[in-house]
């Protein structure tokens, strides 16, 4: 891969690669981070990774990544909270839809979260997704619709709220 090319492939893939990250871990710098490190590591792998796969390669990266940070906060969180009482509280009060959304799309596994997101945010193809998530194309289609029926079911839950 030449330094062209390499340009051609930032340009084209940086955004949606950030989309990606943010839309799962939320915190712009990690994002960011997120996006460096993939093309970084693509850099330094340009000659081991096929022409036809680097976008597949660079989200694979970036998923990797994410799944790194997010296993870290949880565990950040865990320690920190384990003397604090749970709270009961059974009723939210939601400003709108998009907050709405967000509530049930966090309350799915990441795994479906992220399979949805690809497929249905970025327009990957299942053999796509199941090259970036390490799935064959079976449990993709499998995820993805398992996905959509915990947010069907979550939403409907939710609709005494709306």
């Amino acid at each position: 891969m030449t330094i062209e090319e390499y340009n051609q492939i930032v340009y084209s893939q940086s955004d949606a690669l950030f989309r990606f990250a943010l839309k799962n871990i939320k915190v712009v710098e990690d994002a960011q981070e997120i996006v460096q490190t993939s093309f970084e590591k693509l850099w330094l792998n340009k000659d081991k990774v096929e022409s036809t796969k680097y976008k597949a390669y660079l989200f694979k990266i970036a998923y990797n990544s994410m799944i790194d940070i997010i296993r870290k906060q949880r565990n950040e969180v865990d320690l920190e909270t384990s003397n604090i009482p749970e709270s009961h509280s059974t009723q939210t009060e939601y400003k709108g839809l998009k907050q709405i959304l967000e509530k049930a799309f966090n309350e799915i596994s990441e795994i479906q979260k992220n399979v949805i997101l690809l497929r249905d945010y970025e327009g990957y193809s299942y053999a796509e997704i199941g090259e970036i998530t390490g799935l064959n194309e079976s449990q993709v289609k499998i995820t993805i619709f398992r996905g959509r029926q915990a947010l069907q079911k979550i939403l409907g839950k939710m609709e005494d709220y709306l």
